[in-house]
């Protein structure tokens, strides 16, 4: 299985992809390789514009099974400019051979009124399209209203936008239950933190500083969730 995505800071942070990888050879016992254009930022206009030339080359001449799309999450672009440039990727899929997924982001932690704007976006997308619906965003609210008075268990990183370690094993949980149609095993409870304490750049350079352990209680409340999605 292979796969590249597309996307921005919330896709590469706490490097997700290789979680991911992780987690859906745990699930499906098959080999995985992921690979990864992404940009702090970045949209899917300037992905499709300044960008578009590594897109298509990626796309038409990669070998992808599946592709994972990533829009700008705060703020939202037009919705225009994503039914546009996401549509573009996905023809490039569609030419390739390739599956695309649309990767549903989450609200910033002040305003989570704006989950159900994100949400209508991305499900009416994916019917429009025919892409696949990974619903991080939805399975995000659902959980964090799950442990709102549990311990240590937020799924932001401290700027209120990012994933913390455990928001990214719950978008690797659900990346993993939408490609693959599986779960992990219970006992893959391993997520990655890439930042230093207080400063966001520089990040670890080694992994193996970075590898950190899901409370069980915790992964068992995401598994549940991403269970129930569809």
């Amino acid at each position: 299985m292979k796969i590249l995505f597309i996307g921005n800071s919330h896709t590469y942070m706490n490097d997700m992809p290789a979680l991911f990888r992780e987690m859906a050879e745990n699930a499906s016992k098959e080999e995985c390789h992921v690979f990864m254009l992404a940009y702090s930022g970045r949209s899917l206009k300037w992905h499709i514009g300044e960008e578009y030339f590594s897109e298509r080359f990626n796309i038409l001449h990669g070998g992808y099974d599946y592709c994972v799309i990533q829009e700008q999450a705060h703020p939202l672009p037009p919705e225009e400019d994503t039914v546009e440039c996401a549509g573009r990727i996905i023809d490039l899929c569609k030419k390739a051979g390739t599956v695309p997924v649309l990767f549903e982001t989450w609200a910033e932690k002040a305003k989570p009124e704006n989950q159900t704007e994100m949400n209508r976006r991305y499900r009416a997308l994916a019917e429009k399209t025919g892409a696949l619906l990974a619903p991080v965003g939805e399975v995000w609210s659902a959980v964090a209203a799950d442990l709102k008075d549990a311990a240590n268990a937020d799924l932001y990183f401290r700027d209120g936008e990012h994933a913390s370690p455990l928001g990214d094993y719950l978008t690797a949980t659900v990346l993993t239950k939408t490609i693959t149609g599986r779960l992990p095993e219970r006992s893959f409870l391993k997520a990655f933190d890439f930042t230093v304490p207080e400063r966001f750049q520089p990040v670890k350079e080694n992994v193996s500083d970075e590898t950190v352990s899901v409370p069980p209680q915790i992964a068992e409340t995401i598994r549940r969730r991403a269970e129930a999605q569809n």
